[in-house]
C-alpha cells in the first residue's frame, strides 16, 4: 500500500513537469497581432472642374514715386492728399535762386557778344576786320545761348510737376525741408483702368493667351461678384525659385479696388474631363515620388502615383490607380506594405469631403 502511494505521487509530479514544460513552449511563441483595421474607397472617374484658381494682386494702371531732379530747400510745395489732379500740375518747387542769377548773368552776356558780332559783321564785307575775329565772336554768342539753355534746364529740375492724371499719396516732406533725389516727395496713381497680376505654374502656361477673358472676384468689402479681366501680357521667363509665369490683366466691368488688393482668380483650362480623385489626406509622400495604399487580395499594398489637379479636400490621381481599385482612406499609418488588413467600411468620396 505504502509503495501504490509513492508511485502514485511520482506520476502526479511528472505530469504537472509535463504540463510546466509545455506551458512554457506556448509562452515563448509570439502572439499575432490582429491586422489594422480600415476604412477604404472604389476608385471610379468623376468629373473634375476645369477651373484653375489663383492669387492675384490689384496693381494701378500708372505708379509713381516723386522724387526731386535737383537737391535743395523746398521753397513751395503743392500736395493734396487723396487728391485726384492733372497731368503738369505743380507739386513742388526747389530752391532755384543761384540758378536763376546765372542765368541772368548769361543772358546779359549773350546780349552782348550778339551786339558785338551785329558790329563785325559789316566790317567783315569790307575787309576791315579779320574772318578768325568774327568767327570767334559768333562762337561767343554760340557759347553763351549753350550755357543759357543748361542753366534753364537745372532750373527745370528745380519743379515737380505730375507725370500724369492720377491721385496723389500722402505727403512725405514738409515745407522748407533739405531734400535730395533719393527723397520721396509723394506717391502718385492712375486707378481707374486697373491692372491685375497673378501667377500661375508654367505647365498650365498653355491655357493663358494674351487678349483672352478670366473671371476675377475681388477681396474688397467681402465682394463674390465676378469681373472679366483681359490678359495683356505674359511674362515670358518663369520664376526661377517658384517655376511660376506672371501674367498681367485689365479689369473690366469698372471693377473698383484698391492698388494692392488681393484678387482671385478663374482660369479655365477647356473642356470639362473625368479623372479619378482621392482625399487629399491618403497620400504618402516622400522624397522621391508619392504613394497610394490599395487592398489587393485582402493585403495592403503600395503603389506610386502621380497627381494633377488639387482641390480643396481631393487631388487628382493622373497614374498609378485604375477606376474598380480598392484605396485605403483611413488607417493609412497603421497598414503595411503585404501585410493582411480589415476592411471595416467601404465609403464615398463625396462623403469623406462633407
Amino acid at each position: 500500500m505504502h509503495t501504490h502511494k509513492k508511485l502514485f505521487s511520482f506520476s502526479l509530479i511528472c505530469l504537472v513537469c509535463l504540463l510546466s514544460c509545455h506551458s512554457k513552449q506556448e509562452s515563448k511563441e509570439p502572439r499575432q497581432s490582429p491586422p489594422p483595421v480600415v476604412d477604404v474607397i472604389i476608385a471610379e472617374p468623376k468629373a473634375v472642374s476645369n477651373i484653375i484658381e489663383a492669387n492675384g494682386t490689384v496693381v494701378a494702371n500708372e505708379f509713381v514715386e516723386l522724387h526731386p531732379e535737383a537737391t535743395g530747400r523746398i521753397t513751395y510745395l503743392n500736395v493734396p492728399e487723396g487728391k485726384y489732379i492733372t497731368k503738369g500740375t505743380v507739386i513742388a518747387r526747389i530752391n532755384d535762386a543761384d540758378l536763376v542769377a546765372n542765368l541772368n548773368k548769361s543772358k546779359a552776356a549773350l546780349k552782348l557778344a550778339q551786339d558785338y558780332v551785329d558790329r563785325l559783321k559789316p566790317l567783315l564785307s569790307v575787309q576791315g576786320v579779320n574772318q578768325a575775329d568774327y568767327d570767334a565772336a559768333v562762337n561767343t554768342v554760340i557759347s553763351t545761348e549753350a550755357d543759357i539753355q543748361y542753366t534753364q534746364a537745372l532750373i527745370d529740375k528745380t519743379v515737380i510737376r505730375a507725370p500724369f492724371d492720377g491721385v496723389v499719396g500722402l505727403r512725405q516732406v514738409s515745407l522748407g525741408a533739405y531734400i535730395s533725389n533719393a527723397d520721396v516727395i509723394a506717391t502718385m496713381q492712375q486707378v481707374n483702368n486697373l491692372k491685375m497680376d497673378f501667377t500661375v505654374p508654367e505647365e498650365y502656361g498653355k491655357y493663358v493667351s494674351t487678349g483672352s477673358t478670366v473671371q476675377v472676384t475681388l477681396d474688397a468689402a467681402n465682394d463674390t461678384s465676378k469681373h472679366n479681366a483681359t490678359i495683356i501680357a505674359i511674362e515670358p521667363q518663369a520664376n526661377t525659385v517658384t517655376r511660376n509665369l506672371k501674367i498681367r490683366t485689365i479689369l473690366q466691368d469698372k471693377a473698383e479696388a484698391n492698388p494692392g488688393a488681393f484678387a482671385k482668380v478663374y482660369l479655365a483650362q477647356g473642356g470639362s474631363k473625368q479623372s479619378i480623385m482621392v482625399p487629399t489626406n491618403c497620400i504618402i509622400p516622400s522624397d522621391i515620388n508619392k504613394q497610394l495604399l490599395l487592398v489587393k487580395n485582402g493585403n495592403a499594398q503600395f503603389t506610386d502615383v502621380t497627381t494633377g489637379v488639387r482641390l480643396q479636400n481631393n487631388i487628382e490621381i493622373t497614374k498609378g490607380v485604375a477606376a474598380g481599385d480598392t484605396v485605403i482612406v483611413t488607417g493609412v499609418l497603421f497598414a503595411k506594405d503585404k501585410r493582411p488588413v480589415h476592411v471595416r467600411r467601404t465609403l464615398s468620396i463625396d462623403s469623406l469631403a462633407n
